[in-house]
């Protein structure tokens, strides 16, 4: 049975997402009674921060096409300085400006998420196949649903980074997208909306008129062939979500006004 009342929300990191905007529509949607969590990313901050460093980010694509960030030791801790540190921060005092008890944190905090980390990952490198094994990632196995719970019914909004903890007490990076999926599911939210700097799931990239506005979940399957890039990700933690319960999840456009009641009002492409 889906929690009617809670959605969660995931911010892309990527350039051209409008936090401000995505913030305001939240500080209404709350007054208004509404049960949210934030989730965000903060690729293009890590990025950056990675280049003046001297730590440019390396990305690797795997077998199956998936692409993410490879995360050795150092560019784990770049990435907890950029993500976790600035991202978090900033927007949860955008928060506090517009009157809302933002709570922000990582999914190392309090164990909220906890991943196993990856032993060896598989890159593909001009056709040939390599083995990683100095990769901090992982994938979410458990969410404390208890201190989600005991957080919101406290009246905070949870603000929460991409960080997770392994089941030996290390810091990973996972997935924004599957990281909010994870939470969706573990609170069976009603709906999960994933904000990028794209209208939503297109039939022909980048071509905004071959927006795709519904995927039945029977459909997944193709939509994640079709899919490009970052994309193949959000279509996959859709999966996740749904069928861990989440009643439905919208691919929506992070870069306009009112996106999270855009989305809820039918803008982006809706799966489920």
């Amino acid at each position: 049975m889906s929690n009617s009342s809670t959605i969660v929300v995931k911010l892309g990191g990527t350039e051209g997402v409008d936090f401000s905007a995505i913030c305001a529509d939240a500080a209404e949607l709350i007054k208004g009674g509404q049960r949210l969590v934030l989730v965000h990313g903060g690729s293009a901050e890590a990025n950056s921060l990675g280049e003046a460093l001297g730590t440019p980010p390396k990305f690797i694509t795997s077998p199956s096409g998936y692409t993410s960030r490879y995360t050795d030791r150092t560019t784990l801790e770049v990435f907890l300085m950029a993500v976790n540190g600035k991202v978090n921060s900033l927007l949860t005092e955008q928060l506090h400006r517009l009157g809302l008890n933002a709570f922000g944190l990582c999914g190392m905090d309090g164990s909220l998420l906890v991943a196993e980390r990856k032993e060896a990952i598989q890159s593909v490198e001009n056709g040939k196949r390599r083995m990683i094994r100095d990769d901090y990632t992982g994938k979410i196995d458990h969410v404390n649903t208890e201190l989600l719970e005991m957080m919101l019914s406290a009246g905070y909004l949870p603000v929460i980074a991409p960080v997770a903890v392994s089941h030996n007490g290390e810091a990973l990076n996972v997935d924004a997208d599957r990281a909010a999926a994870m939470v969706a599911g573990a609170l069976k939210a009603e709906t999960l909306i994933l904000l990028t700097a794209v209208p939503g799931l297109m039939e022909k990239f980048p071509d905004e008129s071959t927006l795709i506005k519904h995927i039945s979940q029977d459909k997944i399957l193709a939509a994640l062939e079709m899919a490009q890039g970052r994309m193949k990700k959000k279509v996959l933690g859709s999966e996740e979500a749904l069928q861990a319960g989440v009643g439905k999840v919208i691919i929506a456009d992070g870069r306009g006004d009112k996106p999270i009641s855009s989305a809820l009002a039918g803008a982006g492409t809706v799966i489920g």
